[in-house]
């Protein structure tokens, strides 16, 4: 196998899925290297959703293809977490029935999402941004080659959002993990991401996210003022991903 290959995480090629007479896809194609982080934008209704589930296996396209590098590990963080509050579970249960092996270290993991502090704490007692970190910690037990994320700042405050995307770039930098999300906060994603792909069932536009802000597409999909109203960083492109 070459080094492209060896680098290349995810393809979706041409897949398309229709429900009840509706296209919920159409035609997207999406290739994830490792090491590289890429957000998934677009209005409601758009697919985003359906589309990880689609790159996760819980859907099957109408047509197309999906194929994952052999032996992938994918670490997946929901977009919410129904939790009964009479049910007496701990963080540090919820964790451990999620662990590979008893041995996993469930206060280390905590510690790298900034949430060792909640361990005995319970689950239904946390804040929004208290559970994210949690749910963060439970993708990263798989270790995953790939961490996958749908609209992982949902309900947080934007220092809350910030503080979050600014992990998800520290895990990547320590791990050498690709991370794939789905994010409506567009101003604070253009700081953390590689790449952007703007989706309304198809693919409006992709690239940086620079790139992405002034095309035609993004600019009719989110009106006039998005750019705007955009907060564009430049990403360090010569940094390098550990392998």
């Amino acid at each position: 196998m070459n080094d492209v290959h060896q680098k290349e995480l995810l393809r979706i090629s041409e897949v398309c899925l229709h429900f009840n007479g509706r296209t919920i896809l159409d035609g997207v194609d999406l290739t994830l290297q490792a090491g590289e982080i890429v957000t998934i934008i677009g209005p409601n209704g758009a697919g985003k959703t359906t589309l990880l589930r689609v790159a996760l296996g819980l859907l099957s396209p109408t047509r197309g293809t999906v194929k994952k590098r052999e032996g992938l590990r994918i670490g997946y963080m929901p977009q919410r977490l129904q939790i009964d509050s009479t049910f007496p579970l701990s963080v540090r249960r919820f964790l451990s029935l999620a662990a590979s092996s008893k041995g996993e270290n469930v206060a280390e993991i905590l510690s790298e999402t900034g949430a060792q502090a909640l361990i005995d704490s319970p689950l239904s007692g946390l804040s929004g941004g208290e559970l994210q970190r949690v749910l963060l910690a439970r993708a990263l037990l798989r270790r995953p080659d790939l961490l996958v994320l749908d609209e992982p700042a949902q309900g947080l405050d934007v220092h809350g959002q910030m503080e979050l995307f600014q992990l998800m770039s520290e895990i990547r930098r320590k791990r050498g993990c690709a991370i794939l999300l789905v994010s409506h906060d567009l101003h604070l994603v253009m700081a953390s991401t590689d790449r952007v792909i703007c989706l309304n069932r198809h693919i409006c536009c992709t690239g940086t996210p620079a790139v992405v802000s002034r095309d035609p597409a993004y600019l009719k999909l989110f009106g006039p003022l998005a750019a705007q109203n955009l907060a564009v960083y430049t990403h360090d492109t010569q940094h390098r991903h550990p392998r």
